[in-house]
């Protein structure tokens, strides 16, 4: 699907999909996925069965190809009414583990990963972040090393989003040993039921409902022919899909911005204090400015980068480049920026009721910090950004 086929109709007819999915199949049971620290696995099929899972892949493996515009309205409006990124970091873990195998991976490995994926039936996370070091992926130590028509893997990786139950495992190895820098990072698909490898749940601050591990392998041995291209070229490969989630964790950050907009000026209408509603006092309503005043923007600067990725996508080279990047990444810091002070302000209106478990407001206050953290921290954005630029 082209960008130029995406109207308002289409957009209007995800957001009302996402509504009804939520409220349906998602909120009544929110809390107690959240207290399980996960939530079903059916929850993959029916995602599918929408048609989420498989947006911007290639129809022959599975998927719908459309544009950033869709993908981004559909990450919104899941944010928007869901209120919780635990689910949305599990349920498309594979937006961020598939990506280097859909440009990079033979036909045969695409063919034997990707389809299960998008039809719900297997789960596929990425695992690049290791626990001496986050986003400085260079120094990685995680090792691979070739012994005839396979690979043997040691080492570990921390922070894995959907790590207790993924099926498959994208992960950045160091296949060259005499190379410590980036040239001799590879990237190889690991299945989750490889023999040595372990894998141990990790407690959270938020993202509750979504599992998240530390791997450990263990002389896991894996077939030559799940190694992603070709070897010393993982380190290109993991720089191209960091501007992805950078951008999807945008649109999100601007979907839980949202939500914290929509609850407390709910609240506010609806709250009495002194014989009047809360909306009706002016320090109350000059919050709720505030808070439109930075979604309103963040709105603008997601849809400007989304139509250049766009373009990029169908062949315009110009539209993407280091200045492009830098944009993704500033985007990136203003739009978590956003959600962070959205919840904050959020809580501040629904006042005690803000600190209680169940309001979209506190789950979102403590889930802000690892979106401005996941995918390169602000320092990290900041500096990249001005890298690309030439400063």
């Amino acid at each position: 699907m082209s960008v130029t086929d995406i109207g308002d109709d289409d957009i209007a007819l995800v957001e009302d999909a996402v509504r009804r999915f939520i409220d349906t199949e998602v909120a009544p049971h929110l809390e107690a996925w959240e207290e399980a620290g996960q939530f079903p696995r059916s929850l993959y099929l029916r995602a599918a069965e929408l048609g989420w899972l498989g947006m911007g892949y290639p129809e022959e493996l599975g998927g719908t190809p459309s544009p950033w515009k869709l993908r981004n309205a559909l990450s919104v409006a899941l944010a928007r009414h869901g209120g919780s990124g635990g689910l949305m970091a599990s349920l498309f873990s594979h937006n961020i583990g598939l990506p280097p195998v859909l440009r990079h991976g033979s036909a045969a490995l695409q063919r034997e990963v990707i389809p299960e994926v998008l039809a719900g039936q297997k789960i596929a996370a990425l695992a690049i972040t290791e626990p001496g070091g986050g986003t400085d992926v260079s120094a990685l130590r995680t090792t691979a090393r070739r012994e005839g028509d396979a690979y043997v893997v040691d080492g570990e990786k921390i922070f894995i989003t959907s790590g207790l139950r993924a099926d498959w495992y994208t992960v950045a190895v160091r296949t060259d040993l005499h190379n410590k820098g980036p040239m001799g990072i590879s990237m190889l698909m690991v299945p989750g039921d490889a023999t040595g490898l372990t894998r141990t749940p990790l407690k959270k601050m938020g993202w509750l409902c979504s599992d998240t591990a530390q791997l450990h392998f263990d002389g896991v041995r894996v077939p030559a022919r799940y190694l992603v291209g070709e070897e010393g070229a993982g380190f290109k490969m993991i720089l191209t899909n960091f501007n992805g989630e950078r951008l999807g964790m945008s649109a999100m950050a601007l979907g839980f911005s949202e939500a914290c907009f929509d609850e407390a000026l709910a609240w506010a209408r609806q709250r009495k204090t002194f014989g009047s509603a809360l909306v009706d006092h002016q320090v109350i309503r000059h919050k709720l400015m505030d808070m439109k005043m930075r979604i309103e923007s963040t709105r603008a600067w997601l849809n400007a980068v989304a139509v250049r990725a766009d373009e990029g996508d169908r062949g315009n080279k110009a539209a993407k480049g280091a200045e492009w990047v830098a944009q993704v990444c500033l985007l990136k810091n203003h739009a978590t920026q956003t959600m962070q002070f959205c919840a904050d302000q959020g809580v501040q209106i629904l006042g005690g009721m803000g600190f209680m478990r169940g309001t979209k407001c506190e789950r979102i206050y403590r889930e802000v910090k690892v979106m401005t953290i996941g995918g390169g921290t602000e320092e990290i954005m900041k500096e990249l950004a001005s890298r690309q630029l030439g400063l």
